[in-house]
């Protein structure tokens, strides 16, 4: 059973942040076969959400703050392991990543940055497409906007 794990940067043990950074890598990197810097200045702002089976992250996201890359909340890495796909991980992922915002930032709207193909999954949590779609990292994304959590 995936256990859930919320933290702010400065309460991260380094174990935990490789294991973030592995399953990150893992994913955006290796497997996306996209070569980017996924350690960034970034982190240490976020409050991070991880899926913990035994003694690594399955299933992780980021939430950023208002002002720091957009002028709403935003979360971002969504990620889930390659072997616990289709079980329902991401779907607790999310739930779990708009409870946060909901706890720390009540009432705000949320905008991402989505993966293209995610398009139908993020809109059945409520996020509209803005109009706004562009490649980032050779990727195709779009803009998505959740008006309120909750």
């Amino acid at each position: 059973m995936v256990k859930w794990v919320i933290k702010a940067f400065p309460e991260l043990t380094p174990f935990e942040l490789q294991q973030c950074h592995i399953l990150r890598c893992s994913v955006f990197v290796v497997e996306q076969n996209c070569p980017y810097q996924d350690a960034d200045h970034v982190d240490e702002h976020c409050t991070h959400v991880m899926g913990w089976l035994e003694n690594r992250v399955v299933a992780y996201t980021r939430i950023l703050p208002p002002g720091l890359t957009y002028q709403e909340v935003s979360f971002g890495r969504v990620t889930t392991d390659q072997s616990f796909r289709g079980k329902g991980i991401g779907r607790v992922l999310m739930q779990q990543t708009l409870q946060v915002i909901q706890e720390q930032y009540p009432q705000s709207p949320v905008r991402i940055s989505a993966q293209s193909y995610l398009q139908r999954f993020y809109e059945s949590y409520g996020f509209q497409f803005t109009g706004k779609a562009y490649l980032e990292d050779n990727i195709p994304h779009i803009e998505m906007l959740l008006t309120s959590v909750g």
